[in-house]
């Protein structure tokens, strides 16, 4: 009996309302699963001009998958011999070698370069209990994480994270040169010009060629000055080379200096023996080999510039070069002469 009041005619809408909605819930929720996979999950879409669906132009956050992989043996400078991934370990490398104040582009490009050197390393038997260590004189710098993170203080989160995207970004890449993995040499900054790898060690290498490097004066110390007396000089050189003549007037104990494009010394003569200006770097402790030389009748002046063996990537140019646009594979790329970016594993 249908009442005029509508009453039984309201519940028979409501009847059909609720009929409507579960066959809508029904159509729907299917929708919201693809394959197995929550819609929230999936890479969104976006329509472009042409009326054409394309994944959105947000990056999907890189995992590291291929460097937590993997693992490396670390002779820490305390002693212990620990095993780290290799994420971990060269977040740590990253965070000892190179400012974390410096550009993301410039991070990526160290990252590859101390995964590329380690990658190398591993197949070497210079460490017979570990793959590498941690003094930068033999190896690679490393710092622990909680070690960083205190030295960094307040900006510690900040800088973690930009270290951990350095990787990350670039997981599994290295530097190849025909194929094979390169000796990814690196220093700190450069004094107009890299150095080709003859003139430091002797024997050419195809990939370790001098080049512009872009950095100045905006470098911490860029420019310094050592000064040593004669004695001193003289003391230092002898016990090093005891066949130098330095008995004369000390203004005639060094001869005109032989230099690269970039002014650094490739040899100079000292107390009438040769010296490469690696040999005069490590003798007077000097931060480069592009010095100069002056005597003043009582003590010799070293105006040094940049710092570091000069071969390879210039960090501080890697950064600059990173300022003016330029992406990790370019920074590579130019310092490294004819090698590629590829994958290690």
């Amino acid at each position: 009996m249908v009442r005029e009041d509508g009453h039984a005619g309201g519940g028979a809408r409501q009847i059909v309302s609720a009929a409507l909605l579960l066959a809508a819930a029904l159509f729907i929720l299917p929708a919201l699963v693809v394959r197995g996979e929550p819609a929230y999950r999936r890479e969104e879409v976006v329509q472009q001009p042409n009326g054409e669906l394309a994944p959105s132009a947000e990056p999907s956050v890189q995992t590291g998958a291929r460097d937590k992989g993997r693992t490396v043996r670390l002779q820490t400078k305390e002693g212990p011999v620990v095993e780290l991934t290799m994420a971990d370990y060269l977040w740590g490398v990253v965070a000892a070698e190179m400012p974390a104040t410096f550009e993301e582009e410039a991070l990526k490009a160290q990252a590859c370069a101390a995964r590329t050197y380690t990658a190398v390393l591993q197949n070497s038997a210079k460490h017979p209990e570990a793959d590498i260590c941690g003094d930068s004189t033999c190896c690679q710098a490393y710092i622990a994480r909680s070690a960083a993170e205190a030295r960094w203080g307040l900006n510690a989160q900040e800088y973690g994270e930009k270290i951990d995207r350095a990787v990350a970004q670039t997981d599994g890449l290295g530097i190849l040169y025909e194929g094979k993995p390169i000796q990814a040499l690196f220093f700190s900054s450069a004094a107009g010009r890299t150095v080709d790898a003859v003139e430091v060690w002797g024997n050419p290498v195809a990939y370790l060629k001098s080049v512009d490097s872009p950095e100045g004066e905006e470098v911490p110390n860029y420019r310094t000055q050592i000064t040593l007396s004669a004695e001193e000089v003289k003391a230092l050189t002898l016990e090093a080379y005891p066949g130098a003549d330095l008995s004369g007037d000390p203004a005639s104990w060094f001869g005109q200096a032989s230099r690269n494009e970039g002014g650094g010394v490739i040899s100079v003569p000292l107390g009438g023996v040769t010296l490469t200006g690696k040999q005069v770097r490590a003798l007077f402790s000097l931060r480069s080999a592009c010095f100069t030389v002056a005597w003043d009748g009582e003590r010799f002046t070293f105006d040094v510039t940049g710092y570091g063996h000069g071969v390879g990537m210039s960090q501080y140019g890697a950064n600059a070069m990173a300022k003016n646009g330029s992406s990790f594979r370019d920074i590579l790329t130019w310092y490294y002469t004819g090698a590629e970016v590829g994958e290690l594993w």
